[in-house]
Parts: C-alpha cells; sequence; structure tokens
C-alpha cells in the first residue's frame, strides 16, 4: 500500500499552480523575465553576451528573492512592509504603562498618614510654647516719665 506523509501543520501546505510553483511565484517569475530578457536581447549586441547575460541575472536577482523569501511565515513585501514601519515610521520606544489602582489606594493612605504626623506634630508645638499673654492697652515706646 502506497504511504502519504501528511504535514502536521497545515498553514505550511501552499496550493501549486503551475511547475510546482505558486501564484506568487509565478508573477515574480514572469515579472523577472518581462524585464530581464529585454534588457538581454537589446544589449547583448552593444556589451557582449556575457555582460549581457551578467546584466540579465543581476536585474531579475530581486525579481527572484521576494519570489523566494519568506521569514516567519511572511512574504517579502510583507515583511520589507512591517520592518519599515516599525524602524522608521513609529517611535522606537514604547513603554508599558497601566493604570495600577493599588499605587493610587497606597498614596491615599500615605497622604493620611502625613496628615496625622502633622496633626500631632503640630499638637507637640502648641503644647510646648508658653500661652500668650493678653495685651492690656496698646504698647508704649519711649521715654517714662
Amino acid at each position: 500500500m502506497p504511504y502519504v506523509q501528511i504535514p502536521k501543520d497545515l498553514t505550511k501546505v501552499k496550493s501549486k499552480l503551475l511547475l510546482n510553483l505558486t501564484k506568487r511565484q509565478l508573477v515574480c517569475f514572469s515579472l523577472a523575465a518581462v524585464v530581464g530578457l529585454p534588457f538581454y536581447f537589446l544589449t547583448k549586441g552593444a556589451i557582449g553576451t556575457s555582460f549581457a547575460a551578467l546584466g540579465m541575472l543581476v536585474i531579475m536577482l530581486p525579481c527572484f528573492f521576494a519570489a523566494l523569501y519568506e521569514k516567519d511565515g511572511q512574504p517579502f513585501e510583507k515583511f520589507i512592509i512591517t520592518y519599515i514601519t516599525a524602524r522608521y515610521l513609529r517611535k522606537r520606544t514604547r513603554p508599558y504603562q497601566t493604570q495600577n489602582m493599588y499605587a493610587y489606594l497606597q498614596e491615599q493612605v500615605d497622604a493620611r498618614k502625613e496628615e496625622k504626623r502633622l496633626a500631632k506634630q503640630t499638637k507637640q508645638n502648641a503644647a510646648k510654647r508658653p500661652a500668650r499673654k493678653a495685651a492690656a492697652g496698646p504698647r508704649r515706646t519711649g521715654k517714662k516719665r
């Protein structure tokens, strides 16, 4: 009986269209051919076939790279957009901030303790000071007669 291996993670399975290539790969390879082949045929007479083939290869390589590169399940275009957005368009530091209700309650408790301490301190200072005598009238300054 024939044995067929079934992958455990079905998200990695890609549907193939033609020549065991995905639709994305077919589009990228076609774009590379549309750009590279005219370059070769138009320049092989002027710069020679070896340099024309080398130039065609250099022009086609970015399309090949875009067709085959994939990082963390993202194709090249999505990865580049994510990288540019995170690196240049957004703020570099994104602090994590929460509303700590415990800290708010603790501040209230500390404020009450401080109020009690200040009230107690003013009572102690008032007890240490001698009582003032009431003035009988306006004070006179100058020589006595």
